[in-house]
């Protein structure tokens, strides 16, 4: 395909855009300075003073962005974020906004780094790459012997109710192994965790990564939500009282720095891991939650953060670094403030530890007497009744020189996988329904009950990632939301009305208006929690609304029609009902609702030329998921041989072959998946864009966002991640430490040497506002730091030593300079002192220790 190479940043308006309501003069020096930096951004002679920077200057935020940038290198004018910027939307108003701001000494703009970047050597780090890989080894060799001695067991059962006894047996003790290994290896590995830091890629790096990957790989994940999941992070060291809920999925890797008190609630998508990636080492601090707290969704805990009794942190907000929510107090924001929103909407109900242990009880039940057996016995009889396993092969025709081996794997595979695809679909559009019937919207049930496991159920059938991979920004997934039961009113079909991560609590009570447009990372928070109950209601997007990514948008929500919702906004739950206006930041403020660049291609939306683009880009989409049904099939299929072929030869090897396949499956994963994006790809890289959704390079470039990702989950921390990505053809430097950050477009990304990328944080080189499609590269130079759950926007760059603090939104266009400290939603320039960590204090008064005790020994 083509590619059509177009400038994103547009020229300055011309003379008759400026003179829209006529020329106003500078009236003092800090005006005069300001209009001369504009007019050299926007490339024109002259700016007015009361000219609007988006209404009548035609900027935009990346203009403005490279503005602010300008203004941060004079050190004779006082700095501007772009939150100063929407703000003060005029050069007088700004000078005004700004006049009291002191002017920063030149220096001040690129401070002395807060801590050395860590630098390990290239010895060491591929020396923990190597004992990484033989943990997988290790761990997948110990599988195999333990998997070969239970199917042998199990296979030795007469008959059907025989299988099912042994499968029990097998299944309920392999379990349970499972879940107390990484709780005795955490215990064996590290102990208790205590407030520290140590470099990564070390040896005390490679304990805390193995403890780390087990606690994550633990089957009492799949409990969260359930108070068993309490019991298990108890036993793993944390301090936690009674009738505590999380629902999040992000398990602590530090739990014994984790302190909750009863009756806290915890929503999901919250990180509170108690340790930090920071200039090349690990930081771990406490975590201290008090009695009945709240904690919103998508929210960030750094380490050494605090809350008392009663106190609540509001959804898209974050607790930096030293932060303490006193008693009774609601905060929220990023970095959190002092707000008099009330997040606790639903009033308590009887819910006692009776109540807790009965439920959990019960589903230990479940577990062992229908899962277990189900998952063990169920695989063993799908082999043994293949008749291919047994008929086919003739006599000395084994493994993978078994002409039936082939045929066998691809009918199994094909019937497994698309008969997954259409009884999928089919048991999702029916059985929640059905299950639906007995929740009553805005009801208020206890939990860990009859009506609260109904509840759970739906949210995880109908929340399956596959079916929103597969129909997501396209035509067709609004058909398959509204199976699952969405009310989308009238539909406007715009090709792109949903991306391929949408989530909700519950489907059949999500509304959105027509001629709305969602990005990736909606969640649709209608449920609300109090530590003994639960409620659901209604959550309502308005019409002809562009909602961004990485956004918690929840009942109540006080926004209308046609609104924009930028990216990881905090929607606002109090106040007038916002119309026609944009939203951005955390807590939110107004913004222009659209721009001058971003009407460009509205000629495009309506009419006959429309309606052919529509035709022409559903024709494409429809071939991209046949495409990747392909793919993944091909996949399966590939596994299936090596799997049928092991079957065949496990009299001869056992338990060898179950962890070569392993193994196997562990390397063919990234190999496969970047061969396939680099073949649609073509094997070149992209190129900054900004064209109409309904041009035909957009629609390659979407295909390019299918390409499974997930698999890339298991090299978190590991050297493997830097290697799969360099091969993914992101320019990336040596010694990386990635935690799980997600690269959208990783051919216009760019990740110098020895950056720290902290879990959930992202870098996102596109938006599509309205149908507007623009993409730029970003920047991340040497030594810098991403902090969790921090968002990087495209045309970013930043600075070698760098940091960008947790849970903040770096803008399109923002220019970081060196060593600097930047943090917020939207993210600016943090002028104060960095907060010390506990860890750093007691390593400090360790080596302190250390040396009086050398000394004293000395003068022994």
């Amino acid at each position: 395909m083509e590619e059509k190479s177009v400038e994103v940043l547009t020229p300055g308006p011309g003379e008759s855009a400026l003179d829209k309501r006529g020329y106003t003069g500078p009236k003092s020096g800090i005006e005069k300075e300001l209009a001369e930096v504009l007019a050299g951004v926007i490339d024109v002679e002259r700016v007015s003073v009361e000219s609007h920077f988006f209404n009548d200057l035609g900027a935009n935020s990346l203009v403005m962005a490279q503005f602010c940038a300008r203004i941060r290198k004079r050190p004779d004018l006082p700095s501007a974020s772009m939150k100063d910027i929407y703000r003060h939307p005029t050069i007088r108003s700004l000078a005004t906004g700004l006049a009291d701001a002191e002017p920063l000494p030149a220096e001040s703009s690129v401070p002395a780094p807060a801590t050395v970047v860590t630098r390990a050597g290239t010895a060491r780090y591929v020396l923990c790459g190597a004992l990484q890989f033989l943990f997988f080894m290790g761990y997948s060799f110990l599988a195999g012997i333990v998997a070969d001695r239970g199917y042998g067991w199990v296979s030795a059962g007469s008959n059907a109710i025989g299988i099912y006894l042994r499968s029990l047996v097998f299944g309920s003790i392999g379990f349970v192994a499972l879940c107390t290994f990484p709780i005795v290896a955490k215990w064996i590995l590290v102990g208790r965790w205590k407030p520290r830091e140590f470099p990564i890629w070390g040896l005390t790096y490679l304990r805390f990564w193995t403890v780390k990957a087990l606690i994550h790989a633990n089957p009492m994940i799949f409990f969260v939500g359930n108070p068993l999941y309490v019991l298990y992070l108890r036993a793993l060291g944390a301090r936690i009282g009674k009738g505590v809920t999380i629902l999040s999925r992000q398990t602590p890797a530090c739990p014994d720095l984790l302190t909750i008190g009863a009756g806290t609630v915890i929503r999901k998508d919250s990180f509170f891991h108690c340790y930090r990636a920071h200039a090349g080492r690990i930081q771990t601090g406490r975590v201290t939650l008090g009695r009945d707290v709240f904690i919103g969704e998508k929210t960030v805990l750094d380490i050494d953060t605090a809350m008392g009794d009663g106190a609540q942190l509001g959804h898209t907000s974050t607790l930096y670094s030293g932060q303490t929510v006193p008693d009774g107090q609601q905060w929220h924001g990023s970095p959190a403030q002092p707000t008099d929103h009330d997040y606790v909407r639903v009033e308590s109900v009887a819910c006692g530890t009776l109540r807790r242990v009965g439920f959990g009880f019960v589903t230990l039940l479940q577990v062992f007497f229908l899962y277990v057996p189900l998952m063990v016995g169920g695989a063993y009889m799908l082999i043994d009744l293949i008749p291919a396993l047994h008929n086919r092969l003739g006599p000395g025709s084994v493994g993978f020189t078994s002409p039936g081996l082939y045929g066998d794997a691809l009918v199994l595979s094909f019937v497994l996988f698309f008969g997954f695809v259409v009884f999928g679909v089919a048991l999702l559009f029916t059985v929640p329904r059905l299950l639906n019937l007995v929740i009553k919207p805005d009801k208020v049930y206890p939990l860990y009950g009859f009506h609260y496991s109904t509840f759970r159920a739906i949210g995880r059938m109908t929340n399956i990632k596959f079916f929103k991979w597969l129909l997501g920004d396209s035509s067709y997934i609004v058909y398959y939301l509204r199976g699952l039961g969405y009310d989308l009113s009238r539909i406007e079909q715009t090709g792109s009305n949903f991306g391929t991560e949408v989530q909700h609590e519950s489907p059949y009570l999500c509304s959105v208006g027509s001629g709305t447009m969602v990005a990736d990372g909606l969640s649709i928070v209608n449920a609300d929690y109090s530590n003994s109950s639960f409620r659901v209601s209604r959550a309502s997007i308005g019409p002809r609304n562009f909602i961004g990514n990485n956004i918690a948008y929840p009942s109540g929500a006080r926004t209308g029609e046609n609104c924009l919702l930028a990216t990881k906004v905090m929607i606002p739950l109090e106040g007038e009902v916002r119309e026609g206006v944009g939203l951005l930041g955390s807590p939110c403020f107004e913004i222009p609702r659209s721009v001058e660049r971003d009407s460009r291609f509205d000629h495009l939306r309506s009419g006959e030329e429309f309606r052919r683009s529509l035709a022409a880009k559903n024709r494409y989409n429809l071939r991209s998921m046949v495409l990747f049904l392909t793919v993944r099939w091909i996949y399966f299929f590939v596994l299936t041989v090596v799997a049928l072929a092991d079957v065949d030869l496990y009299d001869s090897y056992g338990h060898v072959l179950i962890a070569a396949f392993l193994m196997f499956s562990l390397a063919f994963t990234p190999l496969y998946f970047v061969m396939v994006e680099r073949c649609i790809a073509a094997f070149r890289g992209l190129q900054p864009q900004l064209c109409s959704i309904y041009e035909p390079y957009f629609w390659w470039h979407e295909r390019l966002w299918k390409v499974p990702e997930n698999y890339l989950n298991i090299f978190n921390g590991t050297p493997f991640k830097n290697l799969i990505w360099r091969m993914l053809g992101v320019r990336i430097g040596s010694r990386v430490f990635d935690d799980g950050c997600h690269l959208t477009e990783r051919m216009l990304t760019t990740i110098g040497n020895d950056c720290t990328l902290n879990a959930g944080s992202k870098i996102q080189c596109h938006s599509q506002e309205d149908g507007t499609f623009k993409s730029d590269r970003s920047t991340i130079g040497a030594g810098s730091t991403l902090g969790v759950g921090a968002h990087v926007h495209y045309g970013v760059t930043m600075g070698d030593g760098a940091e960008l603090a947790p849970d903040s939104f770096l803008m399109k266009g923002e220019e970081v300079p060196e060593h600097a400290r930047w943090g917020g939603n939207p993210a600016a320039e943090m002028r104060e002192a960095p907060y010390q960590p506990a860890a750093l204090t007691y390593e400090a008064q360790r080596d302190r220790s250390g040396l009086q005790a050398q000394s004293n020994g000395k003068m022994r």
